[in-house]
């Protein structure tokens, strides 16, 4: 997935020439903290209203306020992923989609992103997830991707973030194809790998069995 695949046609760009009054009826409008500011299609940043109150001048033309965000924007072609850092990065939810030359295309929101994700195969197919800790030194995706295909399952998404207790930790959080996480726990843990999270699985049978016993003796049946 790419920025040119879900750029918000919804979300129009402020013109250098417009003033404050219009940039804050169009943020209440299109419910948007930022909002991009061009002129000749070339991005000159993004406006907020926060911006604006500190000025407070209502009348004065966005080109005259002091824009942010100049360089929060991403080629059509660039991954989704790529997207996502760009906007953690200038702290903001919206990023700019410029063209070959440079030009401006459209915005895309971090919900767009979001939504977007969610409609991936490795979002929807049913799975287990498992959450990692390991020294960054150690590290290898081939060898746990290993260890879990042995059991017959296959990853379907990986994230590693940093530990921000130690950054010499990593955490990777793996999504599989499989609910019951028991036999990939347990090979992970013989090869020393830690899991500090797992989440999605199915419910054991004894489980289940231990909640019908308990409404039962509640009943007295």
């Amino acid at each position: 997935m790419v920025a040119a695949d879900i750029i918000n046609l919804m979300i129009p760009p402020l013109k250098a020439s417009d003033d404050a009054h219009k940039a804050v009826v169009w943020m209440e409008e299109f419910r948007c903290n930022h909002l991009p500011v061009i002129e000749n299609n070339q991005l000159l940043g993004f406006i907020s209203e926060e911006i604006i109150l500190e000025e407070n001048d209502i009348e004065k033309k966005l080109s005259e306020f002091q824009l942010v965000g100049k360089e929060c924007a991403v080629t059509k072609d660039s991954h989704f992923y790529d997207i996502l850092k760009i906007a953690g990065d200038h702290k903001l939810q919206l990023v700019a989609v410029l063209n070959e030359a440079g030009e401006y295309e459209g915005v895309i929101t971090v919900q767009d992103i979001m939504t977007s994700f969610a409609q991936t195969a490795a979002v929807q197919i049913p799975g287990g997830i498992l959450i990692l800790s390991l020294d960054l030194i150690d590290y290898s995706l081939a060898e746990i991707s290993r260890l879990i295909e042995e059991n017959n399952v296959k990853i379907l998404s990986s994230i590693v973030v940093e530990d921000p207790l130690d950054t010499r930790k990593i955490k990777l959080t793996i999504k599989v194809n499989q609910l019951d996480l028991t036999r990939i726990v347990a090979t992970l843990e013989r090869f020393d790998y830690k899991i500090i999270g797992r989440y999605q699985e199915e419910k054991k049978d004894f489980e289940d069995k231990d909640r019908i016993d308990m409404l039962m003796r509640y009943l007295n049946i």
